[in-house]
């Protein structure tokens, strides 16, 4: 079966970032979504505030933003920002690469149709479980919490 998951990089990563990033879209295409694939932009700051503006009328840069598609084999597409994640990951003491899987984590669940706002915990109870699964450190929806 070919791939499921696909990242289009807008931010300068190394080889072997980019390579552990793409291993790691994979395995939450095949395991977390059930062999249902999307679309991960890793890109800045800048780009995201204006995606963030244009689609959610929100005027700043945010981390993951989740673009559900409306049909189709695959969920749709999500966007990063490297510059949050590398942020976030040092005022939460990890590695940047981690905090953008977390966030891919994060925005793989959005794609599948959970929404930590609404859901009563279902997805801070899933994100939780495949974050210690995958090996992630803790995750957006817990960190909130605190």
């Amino acid at each position: 079966m070919g791939k499921r998951a696909s990242i289009l990089f807008k931010k300068s990563l190394s080889k072997e970032e980019r390579d552990e990033l793409r291993a790691f879209a994979e395995s939450v295409a095949c395991d977390v979504l059930e062999g249902r694939g999307f679309t991960c932009l890793i890109t800045g700051d800048d780009q995201m505030q204006a995606l963030n503006r244009d689609f959610l009328k929100h005027d700043y840069a945010t981390d993951v933003l989740s673009f559900p598609a409306p049909d189709g084999a695959d969920l749709g597409e999500m966007a990063i920002s490297i510059d949050r994640a590398r942020e976030q990951a040092t005022a939460h003491g990890h590695a940047a690469i981690a905090e953008v899987k977390i966030l891919m984590l994060h925005g793989a669940l959005h794609l599948a149709g959970h929404d930590h706002e609404t859901d009563k915990g279902k997805m801070r109870r899933l994100e939780s479980k495949w974050r210690k699964t995958l090996g992630l450190p803790t995750g957006l929806i817990e960190r909130a919490r605190r």
